[in-house]
């Protein structure tokens, strides 16, 4: 067999006819894949931030080195590690904005790298910068593009490294990726009949590890595009932060790695949260937190759940020990699921409200009953289905109307959530003035009824959500069009519920901070906008959620798949937050918090599989400082044996 392998490929096309085996490993824009993009297939997502790629004899320690410098035109930063004896790699990166600040793009590539050496001239040890002659053809900068290929080989053509698909640099395994896939490949040409079923059997096996890699380096790449939002954060966060930005190293991971440290860090993290720095050291979630006058225990949030199992808009007693069990179970923050503001603006027959005297009262018991015998405090979510109403219960066929007995239906515009749902009335100004006061109604029944805190529900396509999102406001009047009229409405909400709340109970309000549905939504950019207006509304908490506001949204799911908006929003706009969304571990809670990425984290689906999920994760870390319930405290002694038991000795170790 004769092959041809090409790190820089000139005419596939004539190599191809040559050659049985053309092995084409031609980087970034590799022509090969350009020239049979019909047959590859490459998905091409070219990335905010410019980089240049280059090299100095200065030395640096076997690991990254991360430095960041602030110009008067921009930070800069730079990736370096050392690539052998003598010579260390050392990519510059920045903004496109700092790019275009100093030109950058009319310079030679040697006035590029003087600008670069007097940027990084306290790092570099009196060493020059040097030019790769390979990265820097024509222009010195380049912007990355996350490229994937939905095919890696066509006919006797076989892509490998960038030119197959590429891991942002920032996490430092593209070659690793290169290597390992030409041991693939060379494994399967000896294994397999045929050059095609080599070239398949090296595509499946590949495209799996590199797609998992690529999500970390995704991650990671996000960090930086965004990490001028992070450089005023306190040093030890910021640290944390950079070390996690990936996902793939965890909190439980970098205790591992560096105990000292990270034990340092979660000190440092309590003594923020007001704790007395001579107490036993714990993990970020167990820091306590402050909202006004309240006062929660720890960070984990038992998040809304619908449980379809109210009697006409009232509460019952699964309610009772559903709420109770969770409060008993360790949770700082315990929320209701959407509590609606009128029967009409419930989302289906078995939805609790607040529009009685008889809700109030049922509601009472529950919270008396969780202050009574438990540390946990109890946020009341409140809310009004809008086009989403009138629907069968959560475990029949979920949002779809009633075989019968449907009720009328309100939004910001006549537009039915599905083919199969009523079309919906499109409020006039009676209508908002009614429902604001419905509103305005539930908040002073929640406040008797002895809540600690009010969510206003504002998003997942329900009322206030309808009339946030372009999907589903189209009015024509002051309460649609630009993002500032759609938002008219639910503030003037807000701040009715505001002025009768007491002043030392805090407000938080869920959004969906992206419609997944491009730029024809709500998007991430747009949601620290919401959150701004809501906050100067005098909300102190954002619960940021995402999506459920379309039947068109084409939502990227994963592990906590939507704290990224969660940490914009604290981050850029400097906004207390709560991130929820399959965040599952106790790892993820720690590290979300650690990071900066939320100050409060809300779990779910872990809550409904184990009520007692707070005080198990305490087990689990080796924390004894968390209540259990008295009647309890046996359970509690036994668990923590049986952990024991099951931890290897040193001597074992």
């Amino acid at each position: 067999m004769e092959l041809r392998f090409e790190t820089e490929l000139e005419g596939a096309s004539a190599l191809a006819k040559e050659y049985d085996l053309v092995v084409a490993s031609d980087g970034l824009n590799s022509k090969t894949r350009n020239e049979f993009a019909s047959a590859f297939k490459p998905d091409i997502d070219v990335r905010r931030c410019k980089f240049v790629w280059l090299g100095t004899h200065q030395k640096f320690n076997d690991a990254f080195t991360f430095i960041f410098e602030k110009t008067a035109k921009g930070w800069v930063w730079a990736h370096a590690y050392q690539f052998d004896a003598d010579t260390a790699t050392f990519i510059v990166e920045c903004s496109q904005e700092t790019w275009d600040a100093y030109g950058f793009g009319t310079m030679s590539q040697e006035q590029s790298i003087a600008t670069c050496e007097e940027i990084f001239k306290a790092h570099l040890g009196g060493h020059a910068l040097m030019s790769n002659a390979r990265h820097l053809r024509g222009s010195a900068w380049l912007s990355f593009p996350r490229v994937l290929c939905e095919k890696w080989y066509h006919e006797n053509i076989v892509l490998m490294g960038d030119a197959a698909a590429t891991a942002h640099f920032s996490i430092g395994s593209g070659s690793k990726l290169a290597m390992e896939s030409a041991i693939a490949l060379a494994d399967y040409l000896h294994s397999e009949p045929s050059l095609q079923a080599a070239f398949a059997k090296y595509q499946d096996e590949r495209r799996v590890e590199v797609l998992r890699l690529q999500s970390a380096a995704k991650n990671s790449l996000a960090w930086f595009e965004d990490v001028e939002q992070y450089l005023d954060l306190d040093m030890v966060q910021f640290n944390y932060a950079l070390l996690t930005r990936s996902q793939r190293v965890s909190h439980e991971n970098l205790r591992l790695r560096d105990p000292e440290w990270l034990r340092s860090a979660e000190r440092w993290f309590q003594q923020k949260a007001g704790v007395a720095g001579n107490a036993p050291v714990r993990a970020p979630m167990f820091a306590p937190y402050r909202l006004r006058g309240l006062e929660l225990a720890n960070r984990v949030v038992v998040s809304p759940m619908a449980q379809y199992k109210a009697v006409d808009g009232c509460p019952t007693d699964w309610h009772l020990v559903h709420y109770a069990e969770r409060a008993k179970g360790g949770a700082g923050l315990v929320t209701t699921e959407m509590t609606c503001v009128s029967a009409d603006g419930r989302i289906t027959p078995g939805c609790p409200g607040l529009y009685s005297a008889e809700h109030e009262a049922a509601w009472a018991r529950i919270v008396a009953f969780i202050h009574r015998e438990t540390d946990a405090k109890v946020c009341c979510q409140i809310g009004h289905s809008g086009r989403k109403g009138s629907t069968q219960i959560g475990w029949e066929e979920m949002d779809a109307p009633l075989a019968s007995g449907n009720w009328p239906l309100l939004s910001a515009s006549a537009i039915a959530w599905s083919a199969k749902n009523a079309v919906p009335k499109a409020m006039d100004r009676a209508d908002m003035d009614a429902v604001r006061e419905e509103f305005v109604a539930a908040t002073r029944m929640a406040d008797r009824a002895g809540f600690d805190m009010i969510e206003l529900h504002a998003a997942h396509g329900y009322l206030l959500s309808s009339f946030i999102s372009p999907v589903s406001n189209v009015r024509t009047d002051d309460y649609g069009g630009s993002l500032e009229n759609r938002m008219r409405y639910p503030l003037e909400v807000f701040r009715a519920m505001r002025a009768v709340l007491p002043a030392d109970k805090p407000m938080s309000v869920r959004i969906s901070a992206n419609d997944w549905v491009g730029d024809a939504g709500v998007t991430p950019a747009d949601a620290v906008i919401i959150a701004e207006m809501f906050s100067a509304a005098g909300a102190d908490i954002i619960d940021v959620s995402a999506g459920q506001t379309s039947t068109k949204a084409r939502p990227v799911y994963g592990r906590m798949f939507q704290t990224p908006f969660s940490d914009r929003i604290r981050n850029e706009a400097r906004i207390a937050t709560m991130a929820v969304g399959n965040i599952y571990e106790p790892d993820h809670v720690n590290s979300i918090l650690m990071a900066g990425r939320a100050d409060l984290v809300c779990l779910a689906r872990p809550h409904l599989a184990d009520p007692y999920w707070t005080l198990h994760a305490a087990v689990t870390l080796g924390d004894e400082q968390c209540a259990w319930p008295l009647p309890y405290l046996a359970g509690r002694d036994q668990i923590r044996r049986l952990k024991a038991r099951a931890e290897p000795t040193q001597d074992a170790v």
